[in-house]
């Protein structure tokens, strides 16, 4: 029997792109995308083995954050936006996480929705 193959991962060489961090009460989840919003890399406080009420503490938004910038690295990036969304108690964490892994934050925005009504 023949083993089956898998897809091969192709490296991408993109030097800017955008890191979207959603931390809710619940979970953290960190997408790394490249300027079209192509996705590089992502991961999750559940993905990195925290389970139930330790998924939404700063450390696994952290944790999660690293391992994502970590993959987006290898891709090649230099410089990444930030995007925050919902009320977790990883925010900061997770912007700290991202500062250290990648050495250019060009922006932070806050995209949080807000009702007005």
């Amino acid at each position: 029997m023949t083993p089956v193959k898998g897809k091969k991962k192709v490296k991408k060489n993109v030097s800017r792109g955008t890191v979207h961090i959603y931390t809710s009460f619940n979970n953290s989840i960190v997408t790394v995308t490249d300027a079209s919003g192509n996705t590089l890399a992502w991961s999750t406080a559940g993905a990195k083995g925290f389970k139930g009420s330790k998924k939404s503490t700063p450390f696994a938004a952290q944790v999660a954050t690293e391992e994502a910038c970590r993959k987006a690295k290898e891709h090649g990036l230099k410089e990444v936006d930030i995007y925050l969304k919902g009320p977790g108690a990883g925010r900061e964490s997770a912007l700290r996480a991202v500062s250290n892994v990648i050495p250019r934050v060009t922006m932070i925005k806050d995209i949080t929705p807000v009702p007005f009504n």
